[in-house]
């Protein structure tokens, strides 16, 4: 039986955020521990942090501490997966480079999630459209490595957002590519989308869609309670819910998209305290029932954020006190990712072995040469 494998990754531009945690890391940790997966690789995507970030070298430098320690944090073991830096296996650009003769400009100007990401970012399309900063030919080919990326550990699974689908689809039609010219060779991934809708993509404080770093909307898994309490007492709500006895929208709310995501029911007894007041009192149950509540009016703002401060905490505090025990060996935390920037190099150097000999530039291995000879004077 094949093996069963899972590639996915982050950009180390900054630390991790409360989008991601469950967005990606959440899952990537039941995933670990269901004992359903042969193989783990979870990349540190530097050389792809460059590729918009190729002037500012140290900050993605910096940054990939940042990242394995919010790994770690949150409970990704070692022992059960395989965390590495891009930009230690080389393999990956070898295979990007030979990729690059499959895809079409035109088929990555219709990518969306491209296309998105450079809007983003103020870059022209690739035709040079606008006066804007001119796209970088790294960053326009980023489904291409990650392509490479995913092939290199012949992952079955990517764990990523709905977002991301038009970049999975693209591995897929390279992946089809290459095994129609050159034979059965590469293996074809299977997305795995967030279980529910709150997990798609949680929005910024500010009801943006989008939690970015660059828009400075973040609740960052470091963050200490304090600051969460900041940005929570900040956060956007129901512009028509000006006061406590107007009826609440739902939809668009941020603080109950946030609840959605979080709240589990346990958190009614443990923080039911959040809901008393000196005017009025509830007894909530359940997140559907605050829902019902907020809907008729009566419950305010400021509670409801309460209890999402109390919710989050309670959720981050154990990650917050496991990173600062990481924090107190960071030799040790290099050391894991030395150790899995190996192991990848390993297993990525046999795709690409099994890749040049389909494509038929394997030119010194054992009995190649002799072959050649032979065909030759055929």
């Amino acid at each position: 039986m094949a093996e069963k494998i899972i590639l996915t990754g982050d950009r180390p531009t900054g630390r991790l955020h409360i989008g991601h945690y469950v967005g990606s890391l959440r899952r990537r940790v039941e995933l670990q521990d269901s004992g359903l997966f042969d193989k783990i690789f979870i990349m540190i995507a530097d050389a792809q942090a460059l590729t918009d970030n190729a002037d500012n070298p140290e900050k993605v430098r910096q940054n990939i501490i940042e990242v394995a320690l919010d790994y770690m944090a949150c409970g990704l073991d070692p022992a059960k997966s395989t965390m590495f830096i891009q930009s230690q296996v080389s393999e990956l650009t070898e295979l990007t480079f030979f990729y690059n003769n499959l895809v079409t400009v035109q088929r990555l100007q219709r990518n969306p999630t491209v296309k998105q990401e450079m809007q983003l970012r103020g870059f022209n399309d690739a035709d040079g459209a606008d006066n804007k900063a001119g796209t970088p030919v790294g960053f326009f080919c980023y489904p291409i490595s990650q392509a490479a990326d995913i092939t290199a550990f012949k992952a079955t699974t990517v764990p990523v957002g709905e977002d991301q689908e038009p970049m999975i689809e693209q591995t897929r039609e390279i992946v089809r590519k290459f095994n129609s010219i050159y034979g059965p060779t590469l293996v074809e991934p299977e997305i795995l989308l967030p279980e529910s809708a709150a997990c798609l993509r949680l929005p910024g404080t500010d009801g943006k869609a989008k939690m970015s770093k660059s828009l400075g909307n973040c609740i960052y898994l470091s963050d200490s309670a304090d600051t969460v309490w900041e940005k929570v007492r900040g956060m956007y709500t129901d512009p028509l819910h000006l006061q406590v006895s107007d009826p609440g929208h739902i939809e668009g709310n941020t603080v109950f998209t946030y609840l959605d995501a979080f709240c589990k029911p346990e958190h009614f007894d443990k923080f039911a305290s959040c809901f008393l007041g000196k005017k009025v009192c509830f007894e909530f149950h359940s997140l559907e029932e605050v829902k019902d509540q907020y809907r008729k009016g009566g419950l305010g703002d400021m509670m409801l954020k309460n209890f999402l401060n109390a919710v989050l905490n309670d959720t981050l505090e154990p990650i917050r006190q496991r990173r600062a025990e990481l924090e107190k060996d960071l030799p040790y935390v290099y050391e894991v990712l030395r150790k899995g920037s190996e192991i990848a190099r390993q297993a990525a150097a046999e795709t690409l072995a099994e890749v040049k000999r389909a494509m038929r530039i394997n030119y010194f291995e054992p009995g190649v040469i002799e072959e050649l000879i032979a065909s030759r004077k055929a």
